[in-house]
């Protein structure tokens, strides 16, 4: 089992940045594919960005390529997610997520992430035009 806990959420005019962090527990998590997703209201959760076990290879979501970076320190069990130039359409609750099977690929874990992940409780971001 794997405990995920995200903070560094806010409010934030277009054009600003924010850092999310996600610290794991119960395991390490240098066994896993680590990742974000992020949910906007009346919408359904959707991929953000992935990472792989050792950081060398990352994924990004169309809508947030060249924007978000996300990163991984294995010695601190967490994972981040630096996000530059936000807008209104950014807007959600945005969640860390593992794959429950440590083995997979981020391309693997994709086809499967709703029913079988990890989740933390997520963390509110608001971007105000």
């Amino acid at each position: 089992q794997v405990q995920l806990v995200e903070s560094g959420g806010g409010l934030v005019q277009a054009g600003g940045s924010l850092r999310l962090s996600c610290v794991a527990s119960g395991r390490t998590i240098s066994n896993y594919v680590m990742g974000w997703f992020r949910q906007a209201p009346g919408k359904e959760r959707e991929f953000a960005a992935a990472i792989s076990r050792s950081g060398s290879s990352t994924y990004y979501a169309d809508s947030v390529k060249g924007r978000f970076t996300i990163s991984r320190d294995n010695v601190k069990n967490t994972v981040y997610l630096q996000m530059n130039s936000l807008k209104p359409e950014d807007t959600a609750v945005y969640y860390c997520a593992a794959p429950k099977n440590w083995g997979w690929s981020a391309p693997r874990w994709m086809k499967e992430y709703k029913e079988l992940s990890y989740w933390g409780q997520g963390t509110q971001v608001t971007v105000s035009s």
